[in-house]
């Protein structure tokens, strides 16, 4: 009918679908869904959400711009910088996007809707704060009706969290693996003993699953989950449900274990002059660059990164280690920051393109370029680490940004020593000479300072 494309991940919802033209983000509203978006509209929970910032806000576009017969109105919603997945977030993260997801639903009874789906996929940050993007989860509130959306939201928020509180932080990658969420029985075989007897995870998780297990190995003649369904559930039991599961949500609680990541740079072997000398040089190379969007490449608490976010740059401060994206992210909450987005990835094994055909969830280059990145205290972890020549390490680091600002430690430097204290030195190339080499087949180095009061150096480039 016309030249849109329409988004590879915008598939499941008969309601609609996301697609794009000529550069701009449109969701189409298919007419099965006219009398759910009319009550959306027209009841005033969507000027309300909007209003509190629960809920992305949207214009009303021209019928014409319709990439099917099937639509009745196609929306263009406001933009987001960056989309950023559940497997990529901290533990509050995750844990706040669940109590948004309940929030709006307890709002939306209010107004004689429901949401019909709970997918923490719906959840992004922005401005520092989560935000539902599918202005399709609503539908009309079905009277009498337990919430359809409810073992979704257990798989999605319940279970990753309470394995990330309960046994281990790492379990939240399971998300990664199952896009549907966590199924019940595997988080409740991962729980210890205890949580079984507890009045929240006991309830919504080790009996829930045990129930799907039950109705799965019954015979072909024991009642379907629709059916079931039809037993019915007052407005009172709900609500009543919907508070008990927040209460589940906000009991669980993960703590990291270093609790002063605020004075990381003091344990590193920067003198104050290095270290200040460092901000300014980052600070006066950000400057020069000016860009509209930064990606900071082991961040670690994102002390570094708001040099950039609080400039008024869009940036995202990428760890492999939960614990200062935790802190990061706690801080970004604390002081309302608004352009700074944390998220827990490993950069030698970063976000694949994952999904149906491998275009459901996007990789991390993907979802690039960024206008700059800072790479400060990182190439040594990647080249003596994790043994990755400067060359592939330059190549990727070209794939996901325009600008770099680049820093190199010697081999001399007191955190390179430490490194190889436990191992052979087999890294007769990493050197500055082979640094700087190897990076300018990607990369045109536009300035290069000495770190004062440090053996380090500075690099900032531009791709090649």
């Amino acid at each position: 009918m016309n030249t849109g494309v329409r988004h590879p991940s915008s598939f499941r919802d008969p309601s609609g679908f996301i697609f794009s033209r000529d550069g701009v983000l449109y969701r189409q509203v298919n007419r099965r869904y006219q009398p759910h978006y009319t009550r959306l509209m027209e009841s005033g929970l969507y000027d309300a959400l909007v209003a509190d910032g629960l809920l992305i806000p949207h214009e009303e576009a021209s019928l014409e711009l319709a990439l099917t017969e099937e639509a009745c109105a196609v929306l263009r919603p406001e933009r987001l910088p960056f989309i950023s997945y559940p497997y990529e977030w901290c533990f509050s993260q995750l844990r706040d996007a669940a109590l948004l997801t309940l929030r709006i639903q307890q709002r939306a009874l209010d107004f004689g809707m429901s949401l019909q789906d709970a997918s923490a996929y719906n959840i992004q940050f922005y401005h520092g704060a989560p935000i539902l993007i599918d202005t399709l989860s609503f539908e009309l509130e079905r009277p009498d009706a337990p919430w359809v959306a409810y073992r979704q939201y257990c798989q999605h928020f319940l279970a990753p969290l309470a394995l990330m509180s309960q046994t281990d932080m790492r379990l939240g990658k399971l998300l990664r693996v199952y896009l549907d969420g966590i199924p019940l029985a595997l988080a409740s075989s991962l729980l210890p003993w205890q949580t079984r007897i507890s009045r929240t995870l006991g309830i919504h998780l080790h009996w829930q699953a045990k129930f799907e297990q039950s109705f799965t190995d019954a015979p072909a003649t024991t009642p379907t989950l629709a059916v079931r369904q039809e037993i019915g559930m007052s407005r009172a039991a709900l609500q009543g449900m919907l508070d008990h599961l927040h209460t589940t949500i906000k009991e669980l609680r993960w703590e990291p274990k270093n609790t002063d990541w605020g004075a990381y740079y003091t344990f590193t072997n920067y003198s104050e002059r290095a270290f200040a000398h460092k901000r300014e040089l980052v600070t006066d190379y950000l400057a020069q660059v000016q860009p509209q969007t930064c990606w900071d490449l082991g961040a670690n608490d994102g002390t570094f990164t708001r040099l950039a976010s609080e400039q008024g740059i869009e940036s995202i401060a990428f760890d492999l280690d939960p614990e200062p994206v935790e802190y990061c992210y706690r801080r970004v909450c604390e002081q309302r920051e608004t352009n700074l987005l944390p998220l827990v990835i490993d950069l030698t094994n970063p976000s694949a393109a994952i999904g149906w055909h491998g275009r459901e969830r996007q990789s991390l280059i993907e979802r690039g370029p960024a206008d700059c990145l800072l790479a400060l205290a990182l190439v040594h972890h990647l080249a003596i680490g994790n043994n990755l020549p400067f060359s592939l390490i330059a190549a990727f680091l070209r794939d996901l940004g325009r600008m770099l600002i680049i820093e190199f430690v010697p081999k001399t430097d007191s955190q390179v020593q430490r490194m190889l204290a436990t191992r052979d030195d087999i890294f007769a190339d990493y050197t500055r000479e082979q640094f700087e080499q190897q990076f300018t087949e990607y990369f045109t180095i536009q300035a290069c300072t000495a770190i004062e009061g440090s053996e380090r150096v500075l690099y900032l480039m531009s791709r090649v």
